[in-house]
């Protein structure tokens, strides 16, 4: 499996940069949406990518980028696209042993990022941001330090001092990787009372109420659910009618489906599914999880088979079935996006300096190469807006 995906990246490697260059039409500007991509800027790179996507075709246009910031490694935006947040994934900030979050006006007419201002992450290594679902606060993942930190949003969509800053605690059964907390994700729940945060290091997937008056993430009871030993909880994404929720674990490389009761604010193991083929011997790690607008199926990414595992999902149980495998055309493919019409599937290949474009058949999840490639170095979010 692992070398019939990489001599199928081989050949596209060929033909890819063949297409996408076409300069952009009236017709083409009318009918768009506009992808903003995170990267790591140690290579260099811009830092933030805007592209113009065709609806019809999924061809990408850079439109700008956005410099003067290090480590843009994952990307959020408010409701209304007006506001993105991006996080900076450093351990010195000012001087202090500390991250940043900072926060950008978007340009309705030309998407291009204007600076808003920036605040300290109180963690080391900040590499997730949210923002609720009232656009009230935004709030951000600490890996390193295994912390939250929850910021208000003002009416210019500037950051606030952090209100509230939660450190967890705990480690786990891999010396390696979890022998401290890391937070890894952050996400309000559907009905925005309560927010759920991913702990690789501790392997548990933690539940907040979120106290929009005082400004605090305060413990749930019950606190959090446990996950398997050294499975390692990175990302997680809920099914569209908010009665599921979906765990991607990063250490052994499945995916869990747990039910969600949005009045308690608690999560119940359903099953767990590898993300790997039977017969696969390789190192893998996983990165991300998505769901089709529809709920009908469920990608997870895999580096190391650097392919996207493929469920079909069952809206009464929530329960998945596997439905193959698709190469990423490139290598370590770190975050993804699906558009919001649910046409394409959007890959950042962090290694192999690319995003790949895939069209996804509404009846089958099957995935399909577009021919569309463009070349980015050390790409690690991106986010697709519908104007």
């Amino acid at each position: 499996m692992k070398n019939t995906l990489l001599i199928i990246y081989i050949f596209s490697l060929f033909t890819f940069n063949l297409s996408c260059k076409k300069s952009p039409t009236k017709e083409t500007e009318e009918k768009k949406m506009i992808v903003y991509v995170g990267s790591y800027t140690s290579n260099p790179s811009e830092g933030i990518y805007v592209y113009q996507m065709d609806r019809e075709s999924g061809e990408l246009t850079l439109k700008h980028t956005v410099g003067n910031i290090t480590n843009p490694s994952f990307l959020t935006l408010d409701s209304q696209h007006r506001f993105l947040y991006a996080v900076q994934e450093v351990s010195n900030y000012n001087g202090e042993f500390q991250g940043a979050v900072s926060a950008f006006l978007v340009d309705q007419k030309s998407w291009n990022l204007t600076p808003i201002n920036s605040q300290p992450s109180f963690g080391t290594s900040p590499c997730y941001v949210a923002v609720d679902g009232n656009d009230h606060f935004a709030m951000l993942a600490n890996y390193s330090s295994g912390t939250l930190a929850l910021y208000p949003l003002k009416e210019d969509g500037s950051l606030a001092s952090a209100s509230h800053v939660v450190q967890h605690e705990g480690s786990s059964v891999n010396k390696n990787r979890q022998n401290e907390p890391h937070a890894h994700s952050v996400n309000p729940a559907p009905n925005n009372r309560f927010v759920l945060a991913a702990d690789l290091g501790i392997d548990k997937i933690l539940v907040y109420q979120l106290d929009s008056a005082g400004g605090k993430l305060l413990p749930n009871d019950p606190p959090s659910v446990s996950t398997q030993p050294g499975a390692g909880p990175r990302h997680f994404t809920f099914s569209p009618d908010g009665r599921f929720c979906y765990v991607i674990n990063e250490l052994n490389s499945s995916l869990a489906v747990y039910s969600w009761d949005a009045e308690a604010g608690e999560l119940k193991s359903v099953e767990t599914f590898s993300t790997l083929p039977q017969d696969y011997k390789g190192t893998n790690s996983c990165a991300d999880v998505h769901i089709t607008p529809d709920g009908r199926f469920l990608y997870g990414s895999n580096r190391g088979l650097d392919s996207l595992s493929i469920f079909s999902i069952d809206s009464e149980t929530g329960k998945l079935t596997p439905a193959g495998y698709q190469s990423t055309m490139g290598q370590t493919p770190r975050n993804f996006a699906i558009d919001p019409t649910g046409t394409f599937l959007l890959v950042a290949n962090q290694n192999s300096d690319n995003v790949v474009v895939f069209r996804i058949n509404k009846q089958s999840g099957e995935l399909t190469e577009t021919g569309c490639v463009v070349s980015v170095s050390k790409p690690v979010c991106i986010k697709v807006v519908l104007p």
